[in-house]
């Protein structure tokens, strides 16, 4: 198994608006060999963000480095920049990925 998470700095009050993008996405996830699950998770808030990830579960690190190559990855990403809204995001996501290793 292997995950693969996406971490986003999102600014206070504007966690609905990012999930309503996350939820309105075509990601194009399910037409790929060896995708498993996805879920978009929330974290703590402090004075400035709320933390938010994407957490994608992949077979393995194979299937996720094929994603990465795909056109349904080239097509979930063709308007990734349109998708920001001045002020929403506290900086680039983060990306963070773990091979299972038990």
């Amino acid at each position: 198994m292997y995950i693969a998470m996406n971490r986003f700095k999102i600014a206070l009050g504007r966690e609905q608006e990012f999930i309503g993008i996350w939820r309105n996405r075509d990601s194009q996830l399910h037409s790929v060999d060896g995708f498993e699950s996805f879920s978009l998770i929330q974290g703590e808030s402090n004075e400035t963000y709320t933390l938010m990830a994407s957490h994608v579960i992949w077979r393995d690190k194979a299937a996720f480095d094929a994603w990465l190559k795909s056109d349904a990855f080239k097509q979930a990403h063709a308007n990734a920049g349109k998708s920001r809204p001045e002020g929403l995001y506290l900086g680039p996501p983060q990306f963070e990925g773990f091979s299972s290793v038990l």
